[in-house]
């Protein structure tokens, strides 16, 4: 059974930084791409960017610039790493593993972002 789970939200000032995590098991996640997404209270979930299983990132406008997406295959692992954050990304932050070639892909369930002074 594959699961999912992202980690490392939290409170955060206006300007700081947060890496989140998401981390799969149950798959070989070597072969898997790996999404970022979020959602905010009333509006849709948005898609932020991904990182295939060569390693090509891709980054959308709202955090293109002042994130890294990254990935550690020996701990079945990818990372979103946020800087300058705003009050305008709180949210909640999910990955989605997508095994390439495939028609699987696991969503987790999320975790909570908040910038706020």
């Amino acid at each position: 059974q594959v699961q999912v789970a992202e980690s490392g939200g939290g409170l955060v000032q206006p300007g700081g930084s947060l890496r989140l995590s998401c981390t799969a098991s149950g798959t070989t996640f070597s072969r898997a791409a790996v999404g970022w997404y979020r959602q905010a209270p009333g509006q849709q979930r948005e898609y932020l960017g991904q990182i295939i299983s060569q390693g090509r990132t891709d980054y959308m406008s709202p955090i293109k610039g002042r994130s890294t997406i990254s990935r550690d295959n020996a701990k079945n692992t990818a990372y979103l790493e946020m800087n300058d954050l705003k009050p305008e990304d709180t949210a909640v932050y999910s990955c989605n593993v997508r095994i390439e070639g495939t028609i699987f892909d696991y969503w987790g369930q999320g975790t909570q972002v908040t910038v706020s002074s």
